[in-house]
């Protein structure tokens, strides 16, 4: 467990390391800067914004990079911001920190909660938070633009900060790719990213190599019937019936038809049918996410969840086949693994073997991964954010703590701060080196 005390010892060990050829940040610099990047997070948390509206936050993020001495550039893809810093001849490394916030009313009692309310694109009052971290993820960002930019006579090359909107809807990097962000700017030889985690405890960051996130599909399926009075279904052709045999069917896809060396997920997470007891309808609405990791699994679910749907409406005579549609879709976040061991190699000196951990792979998802799939290697690292004390009294307890997307779920701020502009500065400089 790292306390704020030993974090302290730790990075002082770092000045020196640092001395001759700069590879991290040292403890004084740390510190100097930690009391804007702690008035940024907060700030940032108060006045959170929804995926496709961070206007107010993309200001903020271009404001200080212009403050800062990085060229600016707004509305890449979007409401997307890129902040480009060139410091001589070398390497060109990318970092994403993300722009959006989620539907979630915080309950977490800090004094810098979110209090915010907005309409969605629905036209719905919806609460707004940063349940997931990417306020966190920014400052953390600012913090190593800040770094950068003060000690541009310890590094060569050029520096790229990538404020990215509407991650939550797997939407924002394929928006700005598509608007030139490896074209219109200078093309990136890496791209990193951290991801804050409530699988690990403040002061630790944990990796994975080659698949780390899964691919995600959002599936729509319509099953068609012939509806009429619920006291007589033998004049009907009951879609509810055909759903509970689908829904039961594609459960066996994973089980019988991908391998058990193969991870994937078929989930159906809604179901809308019908509108009375004694009413048989007309179509009942299944809503499914689909995840996996290798290219040829994901062929294989999509096309089962059809082919089964298929059969079952035919079994029950449906005189309509189901309508099965992909709505929404991201790819899985591959971590380049020579880049991540090279990562691991420079980072365990900074932070303590102990305190750098491999992490199996997850089935979320993160449109991180369209960097790479675009042609640039890439590399996410997760940083533990949950309070040291409060993580180690939650295991042995066995208490399962609010993790990301929860209401209650909020990072330890100074630890976590701290060591993220840490990570993230001595990955880049490891990076930037040729």
């Amino acid at each position: 467990m790292i306390r704020i005390a030993a974090f302290t010892c730790l990075v002082s060990t770092t000045a020196l390391f640092a001395a001759d050829a700069w590879r991290a940040p040292s403890q004084p610099q740390v510190d100097a800067l930690y009391p804007q990047i702690r008035a940024l997070y907060e700030d940032l948390h108060r006045h959170p914004e929804l995926s496709l509206h961070e206007e107010k936050t993309a200001a903020r993020m271009a404001d200080q990079l212009r403050q800062l001495g990085f060229q600016v550039t707004t509305n890449v893809g979007g409401t997307g911001v890129v902040g480009v810093l060139k410091n001589g001849s070398g390497p060109t490394v990318m970092v994403r920190a993300e722009l959006d916030a989620l539907p979630v009313l915080e309950k977490t009692g800090v004094a810098y909660a979110s209090h915010v309310t907005t309409q969605n694109d629905q036209g719905i009052e919806v609460p707004v938070m940063h349940a997931c971290g990417h306020d966190l993820h920014m400052s953390v960002a600012i913090g190593t633009a800040s770094l950068l930019a003060q000690n541009k006579d310890r590094w060569h090359g050029t520096f790229i900060f990538v404020g990215q909107p509407a991650e939550e809807r797997i939407v924002g990097a394929t928006a700005m790719l598509k608007d030139g962000l490896y074209t219109r700017f200078p093309k990136p030889d890496v791209v990193f990213a951290i991801h804050d985690s409530a699988l690990q405890p403040a002061g630790k960051v944990a990796f994975t190599p080659g698949y780390a996130a899964s691919n995600a599909d959002s599936v729509d399926v319509t099953i068609f019937g012939k509806g009429g009075h619920g006291s007589a279904p033998q004049l009907t052709i009951d879609p509810i019936v055909i759903a509970a045999r689908t829904i039961l069917s594609w459960q066996t896809i994973v089980s019988r038809e991908i391998s058990p060396q193969d991870p994937a997920v078929v989930t159906v997470g809604t179901i809308h049918g019908g509108t009375k007891n004694n009413i048989i309808p007309d179509d009942v609405k299944l809503q499914l996410t689909v995840r996996s990791y290798k290219d040829e699994v994901r062929k294989h679910l999509l096309s089962a969840i059809k082919r089964i749907a298929d059969a079952e409406a035919a079994a029950a005579g449906a005189e309509k086949k189901p309508a099965v549609e992909v709505v929404e879709s991201v790819n899985a976040v591959y971590n380049d693994p020579a880049l991540t061991q090279r990562l691991v190699a420079a980072l365990e000196p900074v932070l303590g073997k102990s305190n750098v951990v491999q992490a199996p792979p997850i089935m979320a998802s993160d449109d991180f991964a369209e960097y790479a799939r675009a042609g640039v290697p890439s590399v996410m690292l997760n940083l533990g954010a949950v309070n040291p004390a409060r993580f180690e009294a939650a295991h042995k307890g066995g208490e399962i703590l609010p993790g990301l997307h929860s209401s209650g779920f909020v990072p330890d701020p100074e630890l976590s701060l701290k060591t993220g502009i840490l990570v993230e500065t001595s990955a880049v400089l490891e990076l930037l080196a040729k």
